[in-house]
């Protein structure tokens, strides 16, 4: 372990192995940081948070300060990071409120770059990628390998399924499916994330999407029809596509 002569380790708080604390750094007596993690020069580590072992907190991040939210009375509330996440400069993350059962929630192996921010009882899951300046409002929820663009805000109560991309500098407050694309102000859907999806899934699978995505949303029928009837498709991908549709609360920013 190694922890600089500046940094402050409140009392309380668990270190794992091998775990390095730059200059100037604050770890809160609640906090619980895994092995092998790095808090670099300036990081602040606030409340009840757990980071998760491999991950590493770069210069001026402020990880676990109370959520932005007027409804926050002091409550105990809490954030939870998982395994091998970069969280790079100027980074803000909050816990979660009572009203959003008091935890925000960060999976494993997400990138966050420079001065992104995700607000209090957002859930991320793994492998994301919210590229410099991106915003995530309360309550906010990204499946595994979303990508989301520099410069963009996501309104609150906001879902985004599993390999979405979002594109920067759109302004999302609709719900997009998984394995989609959506780009402007207001954010719409765009077609398929063909480059992610091409990434992790077979060619078969891509063109069962592509066939489902025209279905559902360039076919002129009622989408909730098609989705009804797609959900029970054989192949897994197709059906969460149409399950989604069938479960949005916000509503998809169909295409004009």
């Amino acid at each position: 372990m190694m922890i600089h002569p500046t940094a402050i380790v409140e009392e309380g708080a668990k270190l794992g192995k091998n775990v390095s604390v730059g200059p100037y750094a604050f770890i809160s007596k609640d906090a619980v940081i895994g092995d092998n993690c790095t808090i670099m020069q300036g990081a602040i580590i606030e409340g009840k948070t757990t980071i998760g072992e491999g991950t590493k907190v770069f210069y001026n991040a402020v990880v676990g300060s109370i959520p932005q939210d007027l409804k926050y009375k002091g409550e105990e509330v809490e954030l939870i990071i998982g395994k091998n996440n970069i969280i790079r400069e100027f980074t803000l993350i909050n816990p979660g409120t009572a009203g959003g059962g008091g935890k925000t929630v960060i999976g494993d192996g997400n990138l966050l770059m420079g001065y992104v921010h995700v607000a209090h009882d957002c859930k991320i899951g793994n492998g994301c990628i919210l590229a410099n300046a991106a915003t995530l409002a309360g309550h906010v929820e990204l499946g595994d390998y979303v990508v989301i663009g520099g410069m963009t805000p996501i309104h609150q109560f906001v879902k985004i399924g599993d390999y979405a991309m979002i594109a920067g500098a759109s302004a999302l407050s609709q719900d997009i499916p998984p394995y989609c694309l959506a780009e402007g102000n207001r954010a719409k859907l765009r077609g398929l994330n063909l480059t992610g999806i091409r990434r992790r899934l077979g060619r078969e699978v891509v063109d069962e999407l592509k066939r489902a995505y025209k279905e559902l949303f360039m076919s002129g029928k009622p989408m909730q029809e098609v989705a009804q009837e797609l959900v029970k498709s054989s192949n897994e991908h197709v059906a969460k596509m149409a399950r989604f549709v069938l479960e949005t609360k916000r509503g998809i920013p169909l295409p004009k």
